[in-house]
């Protein structure tokens, strides 16, 4: 099976091309001007061991914010795609990931119905010169455009660096599982017979 997608996306504030692999080997080739950000891709694909690709433009002399969210939306797009009719998936996914001081807890349901809860209970700043908030809305147009349900739980955690990470490798280990075909199941594991 080949489960790949691939987007491009224009607006007058951004320019995305993005192609994704969810049955990869963790590799990411990423241009997006956003380093952070591409930090955490880059994490995300090496945990959920997803192939990713993006050239990314955006009005960043404006604000980093239109940028992050359309790349969430393109993510999220090639996600959905990719995962096709969702039929012998696994569904659900489920990990607790620690970095250093901090622990998250990320819990996934491929249900077809978009719903991000977002705990990361952090003081407002900056970290790798992204405003924090940046990252609930990355999470919630990734969530939104792949149509999947995501939970985020910070259990404890101080370091803002160590808990977005923790957050990334989470979600990609749990996203990981949920979209894993069930050897000989051919089935959508749901009692309406479908997942959508």
């Amino acid at each position: 099976m080949n489960r790949r997608a691939k987007i491009e996306r224009r607006t007058n504030e951004t320019v995305i091309s993005l192609e994704l692999n969810i049955d990869g080997n963790g590799r990411s080739d990423l241009k997006t001007g956003l380093p952070f950000l591409e930090h955490m891709l880059d994490l995300w694909c090496r945990h959920g061991f997803f192939d990713l690709t993006i050239r990314a433009e955006g009005d960043l002399e404006v604000d980093p914010h239109h940028l992050v969210e359309d790349i969430g939306i393109c993510l999220g797009r090639t996600f959905s795609e990719a995962l096709g009719d969702k039929r012998g998936i696994r569904r659900y996914g489920f990990t607790i990931t620690p970095m250093d001081e901090s622990l998250i807890t990320a819990a996934t349901d491929l249900s077809g119905r978009p719903w991000l809860h977002y705990d990361l209970a952090l003081p407002p700043g900056e970290v790798g010169k992204m405003d924090l908030e940046l990252f609930e809305v990355f999470w919630q147009a990734f969530v939104n455009e792949g149509r999947f349900n995501l939970h985020l739980v910070l259990n404890h955690g101080q370091n803002k660096h160590h808990v977005i990470e923790a957050a990334f490798k989470a979600a990609a280990r749990s996203l990981n599982e949920a979209a894993t075909l069930l050897k000989g199941y051919d089935e959508y594991l749901s009692t309406k017979g479908k997942l959508e």
